[in-house]
């Protein structure tokens, strides 16, 4: 399919937009982003059950309005104990215009009484690329680990703080930036997705 000459970030969060820049840093491509644009950017809900449809819809958006291609993602965290929860309703978790600090407590609390054996948990991520003509590609990336008891670390963003992934002694806000996109569920979907892009020879 091959990479376009250039590619809107579908995301007006900071920390996103770093990661999936930092990410994706030896794409051949131009980043058009809200910081780079003027737009106008479309306000996009995320109204759907499932991640590939939120990231699709923020990526159809993206590229119709601005006329390039576009880059979204959308990602949770699935705590077993919790029935998969919060899921796709992570960034929402604790209700509408909550923040990072009131999810991670709300996660907690759900939480609360849980042993260590039975706080297995995954982040999970889907990223879509769509074309204004319609064509569109997208991938998926999963880290395995465990959700904590307290916070540790002060790096990343979301539930970093409480997640362990599976093989390591730190969370991911403890890990370096480079250490957190090589196993993180972002990584790997925007990895699998630049494969479809430019496969192996």
């Amino acid at each position: 399919m091959g990479f376009p000459e250039r590619i809107a970030v579908a995301s007006g969060n900071r920390h996103k937009l770093r990661e999936i820049l930092e990410i994706c840093a030896d794409w051949p491509v131009g980043w058009v982003t809200v910081e780079s644009h003027p737009g106008p950017w479309p306000e996009v809900a995320e109204p759907h059950e499932g991640y590939l449809e939120n990231a699709r819809e923020k990526a159809r958006a993206v590229a119709a309005a601005l006329g390039v291609p576009a880059l979204a993602d959308d990602s949770g965290i699935e705590v077993d104990a919790l029935g998969g929860a919060p899921g796709p309703r992570s960034a929402r978790y604790a209700g509408a215009g909550a923040g990072d600090a009131e999810n991670r407590r709300r996660l907690l609390a759900a939480l609360k009484g849980v042993p260590a054996s039975g706080r297995t948990a995954r982040f999970r991520c889907v990223a879509v690329l769509a074309w204004p003509d319609g064509r569109e590609v997208h991938a998926e990336g999963v880290c395995e680990g465990l959700v904590l008891r307290a916070e540790r670390g002060t790096g990343g963003f979301g539930y970093d703080p409480l997640f362990v992934p599976e093989g390591w002694d730190r969370t991911m806000a403890e890990l370096a930036p480079e250490e957190k996109h090589r196993i993180s569920h972002r990584g790997r979907a925007l990895r699998a997705l630049r494969a479809l892009l430019a496969p192996d020879p």
